[in-house]
């Protein structure tokens, strides 16, 4: 029998189900013949930063909650396995069969984008211009820029945090020009 592409697969849980869930499918297919089946099982998370009691504390928070994203070549014996855990709903995908994700999909689900679409943006940014952060730690706040470093896409922003003047390198996609 040849060997099928692994292909990758939105899977819905209970919410905070997502880590035993993963063990299970994990333990469950182990020294099985549905092991060489499943490549990856992942969990998008993503680090957040809070300040409690004055210091920064990082934390991870899940961007999907109650999904799994699985890379497999989905047999019926493993899409049975799968949908009979406690804790399992169903693939995403019509009359909830599974469904692959396009390429496209995957890639951006998984944060890899290709370079040569990156370098194809164009940023209008100068020193001086009013920006709101849109992401990470410091997202919905506002601040200046100071520098612009067009070769990487990064700038340096002058923000506000206690009252004290801060600056922050962000990537040009994680700012957006207020309107003055």
């Amino acid at each position: 029998m040849g060997q099928k592409e692994n292909n990758w697969y939105v899977l819905h849980v209970y919410s905070a189900k997502e880590d035993s869930i993963k063990e299970s499918i994990l333990k469950g297919v182990e020294n099985t013949d549905m092991e060489q089946d499943i490549e990856e099982i992942l969990i998008p998370k993503q680090k957040t930063f809070h300040i409690r009691e004055g210091k920064k504390v990082e934390r991870e928070k899940k961007i999907f909650n109650s999904y799994l994203i699985i890379k497999a070549n989905l047999t019926k014996e493993l899409i049975s396995f799968i949908l009979n855990l406690p804790g399992v709903t169903h693939f995403l995908g019509p009359a909830k069969k599974p469904e692959p994700l396009s390429e496209t999909e995957a890639k951006r689900l998984l944060g890899i984008y290709d370079r040569e679409d990156m370098k194809t943006q164009h940023y209008q940014f100068i020193p001086g211009d009013m920006v709101t952060i849109t992401s990470g730690p410091f997202s919905e706040f506002e601040g200046i820029i100071d520098k612009v470093n067009h070769d990487v896409q990064k700038l340096i922003v002058n923000v506000a945090v206690f009252g004290r003047i801060t600056p922050v390198e962000l990537n040009m996609d994680q700012v957006q020009r207020t309107n003055k």
